[in-house]
């Protein structure tokens, strides 16, 4: 009897020092706004070569295309499953590397209206001054979220026994992304590009139930899941498939890197698109 107490103190001693740990690695208190880290992917795309120089490119809509809502087993969800941010982290990327300037055109009705009422101004004041033109874009980034996959590999492993166990389950989702690069004088589309990111799930639990006497019932459970979240893998799909783009550029001839001859012909000078 005393060597079963003994074995059942220590089992619900280290039931509680599993849970504390949890507690210590993931606490539930609030925490201070942080600066979004930087993924692999985004190191690919700053360790491209240098261009010759930058090339204006727009980007009037990158969006979710698959319509898949959230996978919520016996609940209805209107909840998306992918974000509805990606032309915010396409242009975003677009404005950390070298290669392009991304010119605003998804809120260009804002600056159109903005650009009146400065007219209007001008025109109050007698103002001689006129504004500038808007820039316009060499290139047009087409494309968007075109498949969301989800439960395409589950899994787990677990052990019970005399009502002590702990099991460990995963489930993978995958994401594709599609993105071309558009001509804007002719419409040709220059090259195209495709990645997928895999978004892994995973959860664990550690449980202990026995009756110790009789109506006397012992029992203790911890756990924790692990989810990627899903702006970022689109973030780093993103990323991976502009890198893509960039080096299917250069080896088409469309741009160039400072590491290459210049003496090549007018459709490989630095901005110049065929």
């Amino acid at each position: 009897m005393n060597t079963r107490k003994l074995t059942l103190a220590g089992l619900i001693y280290l039931l509680l020092a599993g849970c504390s740990h949890i507690s210590k690695t993931l606490p539930p208190e609030t925490t201070q706004a942080q600066t979004l880290e930087q993924t692999t992917t985004f190191s690919q795309l700053k360790a491209l070569p240098k261009p010759m120089g930058s090339i204006p490119v727009s980007v009037y809509s990158f969006r979710d295309q698959t319509g898949q809502y959230k996978p919520i087993a016996n609940v209805s969800s209107f909840s998306t499953a992918v974000t509805q941010g990606a032309s915010a982290i396409l242009v975003q990327a677009l404005s950390e590397t070298d290669w392009f300037v991304p010119v605003e055109r998804e809120g260009l009705q804002n600056i159109l209206t903005e650009r009146k009422i400065i007219r209007a101004a001008q025109e109050s004041d007698n103002n001689s001054s006129q504004l500038p033109p808007l820039t316009t874009a060499k290139i047009i980034l087409e494309g968007g979220i075109i498949s969301y996959d989800s439960n395409t590999k589950t899994g787990g492993l677990g052990a019970e026994y005399f009502g002590i166990g702990v099991s460990e389950l995963y489930r993978e989702d995958v994401i594709s992304i599609y993105m071309r690069a558009v001509d804007v004088r002719t419409g040709v589309v220059l090259t195209s590009v495709a990645t997928t990111k895999k978004v892994l799930s995973v959860e664990m639990r550690a449980g202990f139930f026995r009756y110790v006497s009789y109506k006397r019932l012992a029992e203790a459970e911890g756990g924790y899941s692990n989810n990627e979240p899903m702006h970022i893998c689109v973030k780093q799909a993103i990323e991976k498939a502009l890198v893509d783009l960039i080096n299917s550029g250069i080896e088409k001839g469309l741009w160039s890197a400072k590491s290459t001859t210049q003496n090549k012909s007018e459709s490989t000078h630095p901005g110049k698109t065929v």
